[in-house]
């Protein structure tokens, strides 16, 4: 994935200065079948949300707290939208430090209709606007994932209060520290400017501003690990912190004593179906051009996750004697999580090896571990998204390697750019980086935010109000008037 770059007079004026006698500088110019295929992404990802996940959710709960998953989902969607427009977008995707942006973008000062956002190439920008928009559904999906892991006994008050802080002190700072670059026009600008460059002072002058602008980058990135579409930003961030919630609001009234199986399957089916369909939106929209870049990451969004339904199930089958559609579904999720930051790196078949792989080691997470460990992860988000999400993430930096069928990672400083050199050491140490931050910071984080809002408004609902399940005692309404 690859973000907005700073345009200003001083890149301008250095790019003018330095070769103005060879070259003027062009405008990046923004391509309209890109802009439709972005707006279009977009939406996809929304659907993802409402209705995707939010159907899935609320089918794999009782039907007493079915519409308590839907209002928290709904409810997440709206307030990070907001959140995201006032000042989210500003504190994740300008420059600032290593770790978080400015307030330079805040109330969206400076996005117009004419602002432009960098892409994977060279002089192809979309809208700034669409740009945000598209980063906004990902905001908004992140922690709707979270409340799945303490679904059922958790008051509304409470979701209602972490989320937006949750959101402003453990997503912004992660996808800054992940996602945020100067882009592939200044740095191939900064480059083309040292090329050009007769004299000692000029090269000088110039080396120094290609190192300030690969400088304004996040920590992460500057450390080399690579996240297409949100392994670690989105799955890996959720994923722990659900845990962590769990673990801090305790198991369900009943837990391992009473029947709590998911009350709709159909449901779930539905929803799991739209994710699959919004995912496309979410691993193909990463690539924020409509080009090879986007067929590979939609092809691999394919068959990724056909191939990780495929293990779960039959694991499930060779394990327990029979398949679930609870299982097949449980496994294209899995599948969806591990091929997300891999998607537009790994070649197709690595993605089918890395669908085989997660299938299995999600299975066994929400199983066997689940039980030995006995945590009440009510829909299983450390399980499948917290686990996914490292077995893509590390996956990630094996299956980009040319020599395997990846991608390859490429090198903006060349001129023209052109796929680096691949290392396996220096790439997994930087991915095993991107895993222990990120782990650290949400899972750390989380725990204190949880803490916070428990002093303030209480984290959990009375026994009672979860007896009689959370969609009367909280929103006085029923899923279905029979």
């Amino acid at each position: 994935m690859t973000f907005k770059r700073p345009y200003g007079a001083g890149l301008a004026a250095l790019a003018v200065g330095l070769f103005a006698a060879t070259a003027a500088y062009a405008e990046p110019t923004v391509n309209k079948g890109d802009n439709a295929w972005m707006l279009t992404s977009t939406v996809l990802v929304l659907l993802m949300t409402i209705p995707g996940l939010a159907l899935f959710y609320g089918g794999l709960v009782r039907s007493k707290n079915m519409l308590s998953v839907l209002m928290q989902v709904f409810y997440t969607v709206c307030v990070v939208t907001v959140i995201w427009a006032v000042y989210g977008y500003s504190l994740a995707f300008t420059g600032g430090s290593d770790f978080i942006g400015g307030f330079s973008k805040a109330f969206m000062m400076g996005v117009t209709t004419d602002s432009k956002a960098a892409t994977f190439s060279v002089d192809a920008n979309i809208s700034e606007l669409i740009y945000m928009c598209f980063q906004m559904t990902f905001a908004a999906i992140t922690p709707a994932l979270i409340v799945g892991a303490f679904a059922e006994r958790m008051k509304f008050s409470a979701i209602a209060l972490f989320i937006p802080l949750w959101v402003t002190l453990i997503y912004f700072p992660i996808a800054h520290m992940v996602w945020y670059w100067p882009g592939p026009d200044a740095i191939q600008d900064a480059a083309k400017a040292l090329a050009a460059a007769t004299d000692a002072a000029a090269k000088t002058a110039a080396q120094a501003k290609l190192d300030e602008i690969n400088a304004d980058a996040g920590w992460i990135f500057k450390a080399g690990a690579i996240d297409f579409a949100g392994g670690t930003v989105v799955h890996i961030n959720a994923g722990i912190a659900g845990l962590v919630g769990a673990l801090l609001i305790g198991k369900r009234v009943g837990y391992g004593k009473e029947l709590m199986a998911p009350h709709s399957l159909t449901m779930s089916m539905i929803g799991a179906s739209l994710l699959w369909v919004g995912w496309f939106g979410f691993n193909a929209g990463s690539n924020l051009e409509a080009n090879g870049g986007a067929a590979l990451a939609m092809t691999n969004s394919f068959v990724a996750t056909a191939a990780a339904a495929l293990s779960w199930m039959f694991a499930e089958w060779i394990v327990k004697g029979h398949p679930s559609v609870l299982g097949v579904i449980s496994g294209a999720v899995a599948g969806l999580v591990a091929v997300t930051p891999a998607a537009g790196f790994s070649g197709v078949m690595g993605a089918i090896v890395l669908g085989l792989v997660v299938g299995v080691v999600c299975l066994f997470f929400c199983t066997v571990v689940k039980n030995a460990l006995g945590y009440d992860d009510s829909l299983d988000v450390f399980g499948v998204h917290c686990i996914g999400g490292i077995v893509g993430a590390l996956g990630t930096g094996i299956l980009v390697n040319p020599a395997l069928g990846g991608a390859g990672i490429i090198d903006y400083t060349a001129i023209p750019p052109k796929v680096a050199d691949y290392d396996f050491a220096v790439q997994m140490l930087s991915q095993l980086k991107a895993v222990g931050t990120t782990l650290v910071w949400s899972g750390v984080g989380s725990a204190i935010l949880y803490k916070v809002v428990d002093v303030i408004v209480g984290l959990r609902a009375n026994v009672e109000s979860e007896r009689e399940g959370l969609d009367i005692t909280e929103h006085t309404e029923r899923a279905y008037n029979m």
